[in-house]
């Protein structure tokens, strides 16, 4: 166990002490420079965020009052027992509730099937406990059909590659599962438009022939799964894939047999494939359909009459059921983003604008999706009251899917099984976090569990250098960080050839990784933090945030490491020369974290100058400028912005570069809605003088503009701090916001690199 001195914040202080009210605080990011946390939390009452009407009742006045949440529940080493106990998919008996949901990774599965990272991470996914593991639809099994070209997911395959695949699930002890999905497939009436970011074929590009092909196809496709070792197969019926789009009035139009004038027709296409995967593979061959559970147009909020609604999907379940479907796993169904039909919890994204759409426009969870989406707890098990709801329609097993977390409320999730609501849940982005996600919640453990902080980098993330990235922000060894070459070795770090002294000054997120990987490879680790807790920019940004991202939880989940692998904790306690001296290292690593740069304004009269360090303790006017657009920039502008503060964000940046730091996904989501609140962003720009009640903007036009302002919050880029090796005669090397500035994702995986080069 490590010995943590000088005092200290416990986690239970953390969690308690430090939290905002959720409804109350927008969220302010990880990158750049530590600010400092309030001494106290600003107030948080309804006074803040809403009027009172003529009849003294409350009345909505912001986007913050539209769907409050509750409070997190602190992490507790509890049980989960029901999700532990046996249960049947059709012929399959399985040890516990919780199935690995099909997720695929670009740029592994484009090394081969059999490709070593393609491989390691589902042989670790299998051996973490998911009863079963479904892969993504990787395999060009279609005969008839193409994907869209460089979609980039599809791979040639032979028997002996599935084959390998397969028992590499099974072998690990986990049952093999197969996605059967048509997303990306090409029909002869498509018309691909180049501006879009994500575009499918649907339905009514479909000739009856190239309908009677698919099911063909997809029949085969089964066939050839099983011949290779796989247990069960899944029919992707949901989001951007043929089933769904047959099954939904508001695509399809068609006017034959698998028109929408029936639910047996609109279920047509869906149980054909059932019934002929049945009847090739034979009835004891399980066979699992994913619909979306509910549906709802998120691109223009209320145009919804032709969406289905859980009863249309209770009445085609019951048929999907009689074509001899042995289970269903229940997803949230949106319109026009994909990403949230199996990352529905973005819509919370946005703490204090809980419901964003990214299209500029805020759902209210009572009344959009029927109101039946548990929108309570930041997206948690979103779509359990919908599958629960479908599950009385039907006799086979049912599952949901949708950022189940059990970790995150383990109360919750074993009463779903314990009271017979769900049969069985499905998990992708936890697992991928930890891969000993489900032992250690089976142990008893949940302090141990590295949290998905739902940053959404790991999809479709563009890197600061404008790359494509697919990085998780907690879990460096991410499949992606080997295939860049950011990492090396394999997904586990080699232990030491030689044991050594290492000495981490500095406890943020680099740092912590830094000690955590070195310490698990069997070096003598001391940490050395001048503050008198662990957590460097934690403590702050979850003070601001919320729950969301989980941040309280990422930070204890590192202290609980520290104790675990008997890290030498030193707290505030400045690393001077002298003092690393003494320790006698043969390696310092630098997690010193950046510094902020500066404009030098000064206060007037009437506007105050603020730096993003101490904005959350400052009298804040009600016009607001922030200077920088970087994610601590935008976040305290999201912060700022639920509190009712009229906001306008000036950068020196480009506007391609606002919100550096955040995931594409989560700007995607939160940009539109602050900007439809009112935030104004002036790109290429700086402030030139600071005004009595307003400052002086020189615009990317070169004209200056008097914009009234009240406050100013200066949020600079960070700039690296290196100098940290001064005086000192062992090697150091620098990581984090020290080395290279810009968020926590690439804070962590530098001190992970740093550590497995000892």
């Amino acid at each position: 166990m490590s010995k943590i001195t000088e005092g200290g914040l416990s986690r239970r202080q953390f969690l308690t002490g430090s939290a905002l009210t959720a409804g109350a605080v927008a969220s302010l990011g990880l990158a750049g420079c530590a600010p400092k946390a309030p001494t106290e939390a600003p107030a948080t009452g309804e006074s803040d965020l809403a009027a009172t009407g003529a009849d003294g009742t409350t009345v909505r006045a912001h986007a913050a009052q539209l769907n409050p949440q509750s409070d997190p529940k602190p992490v507790s080493n509890t049980t989960c027992p029901s999700l532990f106990t046996e249960w049947k998919m059709g012929s399959l008996t399985l040890p516990n509730r919780v199935v690995k949901s099909a997720a695929g990774y670009i740029g592994v599965t484009s090394q081969g099937i059999t490709g070593d990272l393609h491989m390691q991470h589902y042989g670790k996914l299998a051996a973490g406990g998911a009863s079963v593991v479904y892969c993504d639809d990787f395999a060009e099994l279609y005969d008839h059909f193409r994907a869209i070209p460089d979609v980039g997911k599809f791979t040639d395959w032979t028997d002996e590659d599935l084959t390998a695949f397969a028992n590499n699930i099974k072998e690990n002890g986990a049952k093999a599962g197969y996605q059967l999905a048509t997303m990306g497939l090409v029909f002869s009436g498509f018309e691909p438009d180049p501006t879009a970011i994500f575009q499918s074929s649907d339905c009514m590009d479909m000739t009856a022939e190239e309908i009677s092909n698919l099911i063909a196809d997809t029949i085969k496709a089964a066939t050839t799964l099983k011949r290779c070792g796989f247990d069960c197969v899944e029919v992707n019926a949901a989001g951007e894939n043929v089933g769904q789009t047959f099954m939904s009035r508001n695509r399809n139009k068609r006017e034959d047999d698998y028109g929408p004038q029936t639910f047996e027709s609109r279920t047509r296409f869906v149980c054909e494939i059932v019934r002929g995967i049945k009847a090739e593979c034979g009835e004891d061959f399980p066979v699992q359909v994913l619909i979306n559970g509910v549906e709802e147009n998120d691109k223009a909020i209320g145009d919804n009459a032709f969406f289905t609604t859980v009863e249309e999907n209770k009445e085609m379940c019951k048929l999907i059921e009689a074509a001899g479907a042995d289970s269903l796993h229940i997803r949230i169904g949106p319109c026009g983003q994909h990403v949230a039909e199996f990352a529905g919890d973005l819509y919370f994204c946005g703490t204090g604008i809980e419901g964003t759409t990214g299209y500029g426009t805020q759902f209210d969870f009572t009344r959009h999706w029927q109101g039946m989406l548990k929108a309570d707890q930041s997206g948690l098990g979103i779509m359990v009251p919908v599958a629960a709801e479908i599950k009385k329609a039907v006799s086979i097993p049912v599952g949901a899917v949708t950022y189940m977390d059990p970790a995150r409320d383990p109360e919750f999730f074993e009463s779903l099984i314990a009271s017979g609501e769900l049969d069985f849940i499905l998990l992708n982005r936890p697992l991928s976090v930890d891969y000993d996600y489900l032992h250690k919640l089976e142990e008893g453990r949940i302090d141990e569990i590295r949290p998905c902080t739902r940053c959404m980098h790991c999809h479709w993330d563009a890197a600061d250098d404008g790359n494509l990235t697919f990085s998780c922000r907690t879990n460096a060894a991410h499949p992606f960080r080997f295939v860049t070459g950011q990492l090396t070795g394999s997904y586990d770090p080699e232990p030491a050839a030689t044991a050594k002294n290492v000495v981490v000054v500095g406890a943020g997120p680099a740092g912590l990784e830094a000690a955590r990987v070195a310490a698990e490879r069997g070096h003598s680790v001391t940490l050395y933090e001048k503050k008198s807790s662990v957590g460097g920019l934690l403590e702050f940004a979850n003070n601001v945030k919320g729950p969301h991202e989980n941040l309280s939880v990422l930070r204890s989940y590192f202290e609980r490491q520290m104790e675990v692998l008997g890290v030498n904790v030193m707290l505030n306690t400045e690393a001077t020369a002298d003092i690393i001296a003494e320790a006698s290292p043969d390696i310092v690593i630098a997690a010193t974290g950046g510094v902020r740069d500066t404009l030098g304004l000064s206060d007037t009269a009437g506007t105050k100058v603020v730096g993003i360090d101490d904005f959350m303790m400052a009298d804040i006017a009600e016009e607001v400028v922030i200077v920088g657009s970087n994610v601590q920039a935008i976040d305290a502008a999201m912060y700022l912005l639920a509190q009712g503060k009229h906001v306008q964000v000036v950068t020196p940046n480009a506007a391609s570069a606002i919100g550096a730091g955040h995931s594409f996904w989560v700007k995607t989501f939160t940009q539109p809605n602050m900007k439809a609140l009112g935030v104004r962003f002036w790109p290429e720009a700086t402030v030139t003088a600071v005004n009595d009640g307003s400052v002086t903007v020189k615009t990317a036009t070169g004209i200056e503009q008097e914009i009234a302002c009240g406050t100013v919050v200066e949020a600079l880029d960070c700039l690296p701090n290196d100098n940290f090796s001064t005086g000192l005669s062992c090697e150091v090397v620098t990581v984090g916001d020290a080395a290279r500035p810009f968020n926590i994702g690439e804070a962590i995986c530098s001190g992970n690199a740093a550590a497995r080069a000892i």
